[in-house]
């Protein structure tokens, strides 16, 4: 047991819960943390990245960059010591690694790559491939693959600090922090959207899963270790979903990597085609529209950005009948249902933890102790769940600390951006693409496009409308 806390998994934890600790006095009213980079979509470089909290607007931005770099250096050389890492070849390649995936994430922030479409005019562009900032970590996968393949020797010298698992854990249990303050805000909504939006998640798991994980292993003939990934992937929230997923039943890291990949890239046609069918086919079903843009569209940038574009077209339509509906409340849905679907994460991998124990890797006649399932669990995720219970008890017993409480967990996210960025960046550098072909990723996407337009879209759909048919947000002016 002592070496299971001495893991990886335990040190994401104590790594996530340290950074929040240093976040946490800006509850107070004392800004520790608020000099954080954080990436910004731009036009011209010098917007590229600001300051996370606007108390250090003063800040260049380059001189945040280089505060964070030291931050995290500090932070997580200290953590590699302990864990007696060679810190003379673990400095300089986390040096390496950082930067290259900085450099990632601010190149996939550019406006005309991630722009969404409602806020394209703001920006003052007319057109953009709407990835979302998440494109940066597509640029940092497709760096880390350029770097693996083309340039091996450079990939040899950077392995050492090439820890992948340990970065995306960490970027995971900094998520329950963020979930448990957004948990708390959306208890005060209207009764009867917070349960139907639960009911609707839960159906929503367990038909999407079983469908995509059934068909990828009986028509495609896929092993468990790229079912599973793929089917959270695809039916629950992409990155974090397939990811936790991966860990839960120990799939390589590449498995649940590519498969986010796929899920950013095909966020991008749900973005651009369901809010305009929803304006068409469900005006006078605000919020089944909302609810289905929360569960059909996989990653949170794009679910919240169709949600804003459903609010704004719907709302328009219903002028041309009199009816001004209130504004909000569509965007407010959609970002619940979402919120409820991240909050799952950590129950499904607990799920699928007990069932590959005890069902799917037990051997026949042997009994399996307590002891290995604790050691296979996922430790990182009771940190996810710790920091969300934590910062949901805390905001619900004093809402008057809400608002410090998520400007504290606002100064994580673009530290967890970071952690995303790196684990892209060095899986990338550790596959080879003869082998991925190989085992089959044009086969993977293939099961993601005939899983998402097959049915996801449109079970999601059923699933909204049972659940939220007849609901309306406030009507201001006239009326049906």
């Amino acid at each position: 047991m002592r070496s299971w806390f001495a893991s990886e998994d335990w040190f994401a934890v104590w790594l996530g819960v340290a950074i929040v600790l240093i976040a946490l006095p800006t509850a107070a009213g004392l800004d520790l943390l608020g000099w954080v980079a954080a990436p910004r979509i731009w036009l011209g470089p010098g917007d590229a990245v600001r300051p996370v909290s606007a108390h250090y607007a003063g800040l260049p931005g380059f001189v945040s960059l280089l505060f964070t770099y030291l931050l995290l250096l500090g932070l997580i050389g200290a953590c590699a010591a302990i864990r007696k890492f060679d810190l003379r070849t673990f400095i300089p390649s986390f040096t390496v690694i950082f930067w290259l995936s900085a450099a990632s994430l601010i190149l996939g922030h550019y406006a005309y790559i991630a722009q969404t479409p409602d806020k394209r005019s703001a920006t003052g562009i007319t057109w953009s491939l709407g990835l979302t900032g998440e494109a940066g970590f597509l640029v940092a996968l497709l760096s880390g693959l350029f770097v693996g393949n083309v340039l091996p020797s450079v990939a040899v010298r950077l392995k050492s600090a090439a820890r992948s698992e340990w970065f995306i854990k960490t970027a995971i249990v900094l998520l329950g922090a963020g979930l448990g303050i957004k948990a708390a805000a959306a208890s005060g909504l209207v009764t009867s959207i917070m349960f139907r939006g639960l009911a609707a998640i839960i159906e929503a798991y367990l038909i999407y899963w079983a469908l995509v994980y059934f068909i990828a292993r009986k028509y495609f003939r896929f092993s468990r270790e790229w079912a599973a990934p793929l089917a959270s992937g695809i039916s629950i929230c992409g990155v974090s979903a397939a990811i936790t997923t991966g860990a839960a039943i120990r799939a390589r890291p590449i498995v649940p990597i590519m498969v986010s990949s796929l899920v950013v890239i095909f966020s991008v046609f749900e973005l651009l085609i369901l809010p305009l069918a929803a304006r068409e086919f469900l005006s006078n079903e605000p919020l089944v529209a909302a609810a289905w843009m929360g569960l059909a569209v996989k990653t949170d940038g794009a679910a919240v950005a169709s949600g804003a574009i459903t609010d704004a077209l719907i709302r328009a339509r219903a002028l041309e009948s009199g009816i001004a509906y209130e504004a909000g409340w569509i965007l407010t849905t959609t970002t619940t249902v979402k919120v409820f679907i991240d909050l799952f994460i950590g129950v499904w991998a607990m799920v699928l933890s007990l069932v590959w124990t005890y069902g799917i890797e037990r051997k026949p006649g042997v009994k399996v102790p307590v002891r290995d399932v604790l050691k296979r669990f996922p430790a990182f995720v009771l940190g996810y769940f710790a920091l969300f219970l934590a910062f949901l008890g805390l905001t619900l017993a004093r809402p008057a600390m809400a608002p410090g409480l998520a400007a504290a967990t606002a100064q994580t996210e673009p530290l967890r951006g970071l952690f995303f960025a790196m684990t892209f960046f060095t899986i990338g550098m550790a596959a080879d693409l003869k082998r991925l072909w190989a085992e089959g990723i044009g086969r993977l996407a293939l099961v993601y496009v005939i899983s998402l337009f097959g049915f996801i879209i449109w079970i999601g759909l059923a699933i909204s409308w049972l659940f939220f048919h007849g609901a309306q947000p406030p009507i201001i002016t006239g009326g049906p």
